[in-house]
């Protein structure tokens, strides 16, 4: 587990722009649970996740069309709702950072860290843009 005061500017990257925060399972189910799209970020305090996962995620909502609801789980800190929502993410292995689209409660997409890790920040963006548009 990361020191609460390492991770938490890390945290508010993503809460400071509209994503809910589920420290629990429970709250993991209940977001998933709500009608209409929501995006999951499974936030890291890796490299990728502060150049080019929080970025990307934050940009791709500069779009006519995104998700209805945000949320946001850590891994290595959160560990009841990062496992929570990986179980949602199946049958895609676990992995951090990662982003899933859910559409009324089912996975439509997903991006794991080897389609994050190397990436620039506005690729990442444009994948889930696509995402929106289609789902959204």
């Amino acid at each position: 587990m990361y020191p609460p005061e390492l991770v938490k500017p890390m945290r508010e990257e993503l809460t400071s722009f509209g994503f809910e925060e589920a420290q629990t399972a429970a709250a993991v189910k209940e977001a998933l649970a709500k009608e209409g799209t929501t995006l999951v970020v499974v936030n890291s305090v890796c490299g990728c996740a502060a150049r080019n996962a929080r970025p990307g995620a934050k940009m791709s909502l500069e779009n006519a069309k995104k998700p209805t609801n945000l949320l946001t789980v850590f891994a290595g800190v959160d560990k009841e709702a990062v496992n929570e929502a990986r179980n949602h993410m199946m049958p895609f292995p676990p992995s951090s950072p990662s982003m899933a689209l859910f559409k009324n409660g089912e996975l439509v997409h997903m991006l794991e860290r080897h389609h994050i890790e190397g990436r620039p920040a506005d690729m990442i963006a444009e994948n889930l843009k696509d995402a929106y548009n289609e789902f959204c």
